[in-house]
């Protein structure tokens, strides 16, 4: 029986059994997409990151991204994790590196101890009606202020509904499937922010993609960006450092550490970095190819 290595990471910590486990998977260049998805429903975490050689003209590598129901185009916690472990394992060195991937070839900085990602092109969607997101994340009018910045969509390769809400609120939220599913919605992060600090308390849900709650998304802390410059929350011009903790309710504190770039009140581009932590490594078996 043909098997393929494997490592878990915790990405997005300082610490394992905490940020976002994810699965690393090498050698899989003769798998077909219906093999890699079954791979990505044995491991069940909320992706697996499959390590494969270029198909573009100046990438070092090649990102396929799988939660346990779909394949996704990008993800942040998959490609901070994919390039320290492919690293780690000598495919190349620290300094920078480009991934492919759905989003197209983006540039990340390898470091011994984790790694800093740049989103794709910045999107920025129309404002949004509260309450079906209340209804998605189990709350009420009052939890989200009126008197703030309306939910939007944002995103840096992968777009959210960004639903920001009373700081006592977050942890009180509970996805509801069935609203989700009613309205359409696949994912939508829920958050308060602090402009003290400039970090926000997010919580993110998944429905859509068989991840009820992620402990760390980089994806939707990068389109967070997006959101906070066309709110007004960070700057118009030039760089803001923003951080964002994710997690907490899940027993899985993640801390993410973002930038982003912003001129004439628009953002252009967005950064998360963050550390990654060893967990286990092994070996899977080849799933039979069903065609």
């Amino acid at each position: 029986m043909s098997t393929l290595a494997y490592e878990i990471v915790d990405v997005f910590t300082d610490r394992p059994f905490a940020g976002n486990p994810l699965a690393v998977v090498f050698g899989a260049e003769a798998l077909a997409t219906e093999q890699m998805q079954a791979l990505a429903l044995e491991f069940n975490l909320s992706e697996t990151v499959f390590v494969l050689p270029p198909t573009q003209v100046g990438a070092t590598y090649r990102a396929r991204i799988f939660t346990p129901a779909e394949e996704l185009p990008f993800a942040g916690h998959p490609s901070v994790g994919a390039a320290v472990v492919a690293s780690r394992r000598g495919m190349f060195g620290v300094g920078q590196v480009t991934q492919e991937c759905g989003a197209g070839v983006l540039p990340i900085e390898v470091t011994a101890s984790g790694a800093t990602l740049t989103g794709g092109s910045p999107t920025l969607g129309p404002e949004l009606d509260p309450e079906p997101l209340l209804e998605i994340a189990g709350l009420v009018a009052d939890d989200h202020d009126r008197a703030g910045p309306a939910p939007r969509v944002a995103g840096c390769g992968l777009e959210f509904p960004y639903l920001p809400v009373r700081p006592d609120a977050v942890a009180r939220a509970r996805v509801n499937p069935a609203a989700a599913e009613r309205y359409g919605v696949a994912h939508v992060s829920v958050f308060s922010w602090d402009a003290g600090t400039q970090t926000a308390h997010a919580r993110v849900f998944v429905p859509g993609i068989g991840v009820p709650e992620d402990p760390a998304t980089g994806s939707a802390a990068l389109g967070l960006g997006v959101w906070l410059v066309a709110t007004g929350l960070l700057p118009g011009e030039g760089l803001a450092h923003y951080a964002v903790r994710q997690g907490i309710e899940m027993n899985r504190p993640s801390a993410l550490a973002c930038t982003v770039t912003a001129a004439n009140g628009v953002a252009v581009g967005a950064t998360v970095a963050g550390q990654v932590m060893p967990v286990a490594r092994g070996e899977i078996a080849v799933p039979p190819f069903v065609g």
